[in-house]
């Protein structure tokens, strides 16, 4: 936790900070055996960092991958192209085999498809899940490319079971703007979970 020079708390965990004041909640939608969360309205040039929670999003297959993809055209197709590379952590509940290092799964080459947020590890035990967000900068730009961040945390019942964070960073290569947002599971239905959609005001 730290603060700005006038006072306003902010949230550091050390890779991103944003002040609480200037998060203003856009919407959130909840799953029910859906196929997909879409954000197809609310992402234009009215902030210069939007931010998506994910929070205990449960699958109904396992294990799968928590992914998420982009549109410039409002929704009708996400296949903006991307690079992003990643890393991991993880630690078992008796203490053994940490690991912290690159993460193939998570990184992307020009690629269309699907960018991982969780990559392969999320379970569908009756306690399991995936939470954590995603920034997305300035989507509204015509002369920059879609800069991205995100972080994921998920746990997995191997014996013993883990903990495990993920971190992915890119960009969709296009000037375009990106003005939609899909998150999937690679296959099968999120069960349960939510997802909220803030923008974050400009300082």
């Amino acid at each position: 936790m730290g603060f700005i020079s006038n006072g306003t708390t902010i949230l550091d965990n050390g890779a991103f900070s944003v002040g609480l004041g200037n998060l203003v909640l856009i919407s959130e939608q909840t799953a029910s055996a859906s196929a997909t969360i879409e954000f197809t309205s609310g992402i234009d040039s009215t902030y210069p960092i939007y931010k998506f929670e994910y929070i205990n999003c449960h699958p109904s297959n396992s294990p799968v991958p928590f992914q998420v993809n982009f549109s410039s055209d409002g929704g009708s197709n996400y296949n903006v192209t991307k690079t992003s590379a990643g890393f991991q952590a993880y630690h078992r509940e008796n203490g053994t085999s940490p690991f912290l290092g690159y993460a193939t799964s998570l990184q992307t080459t020009q690629s269309t498809g699907e960018q991982m947020i969780a990559g392969g590890s999320v379970v569908n035990d009756s306690d399991s899940g995936v939470s954590g967000y995603m920034f997305l900068f300035d989507p509204s730009s015509t002369t920059y490319v879609k800069q991205y961040m995100t972080v994921a945390n998920s746990f997995d019942s191997s014996s013993p079971p883990y903990t495990e964070q993920q971190f992915s960073n890119g960009y969709c290569n296009t000037t375009s703007a990106v003005n939609a947002v899909r998150f999937k599971f690679g296959s099968g239905n999120i069960d349960s979970g939510t997802i909220k959609l803030y923008g974050i005001k400009d300082s």
